[in-house]
């Protein structure tokens, strides 16, 4: 049964491209949204955050940074994935698992988690992914090199997969 994780703190994260919001629950990061006008970063002030999650923003910082540069993220804190179906925690540890510079197909990651008819599904799990960039929905493409869909602006898809080398039609 998927429960909706209760978002005790929304930090900012800055990054060349823009100002990201990460949130996090009790349990991790439980989310990540894209810079965007319409969705202004939130803040607490530092003293008023538990030191917990100051220590994962700390590292959810980093490795945001260093993917939206291309890199490796290095460490991540831990992941608050409660929110999502079975289903989608399992496509979502399938996409963990592809490391940076590298993509694999719907279909691929469908057959990783043993249900290789369920390529449609497994597109509908990567956007609703709740910790985008971390958790790379940007390394999932579609059949044939072809750069298929994503939760955000398409633009950011690109962006990312070029910064990392990975070349899609």
């Amino acid at each position: 049964m998927k429960t909706v994780p209760r978002n005790l703190v929304s930090l900012s994260v800055s990054t060349p491209d823009g100002i990201f919001t990460a949130h996090y629950s009790e349990r991790g990061l439980a989310g990540i949204n894209f810079p965007s006008k319409q969705n202004p970063a939130a803040t607490r002030e530092p003293e008023n955050v538990p030191t917990k999650i100051q220590a994962w923003h700390r590292l959810t910082s980093a490795a945001l940074k260093r993917v939206v540069a291309g890199e490796a993220p290095g460490k991540f804190p831990p992941f608050d994935l409660s929110a999502g179906t079975e289903f989608q925690c399992a496509v979502w540890q399938a996409m963990l698992q592809i490391q940076s510079g590298q993509a694999k197909s719907y279909g691929e990651i469908a057959q990783a988690i043993g249900k290789p008819k369920a390529v449609r599904a497994v597109g509908g799990a990567c956007g609703a992914n709740p910790i985008p960039v971390l958790v790379p929905c940007h390394r999932v493409i579609a059949a044939g090199g072809k750069i298929g869909g994503f939760s955000s602006d398409m633009n950011w898809k690109r962006t990312l997969l070029k910064r990392e080398g990975v070349i899609v039609s």
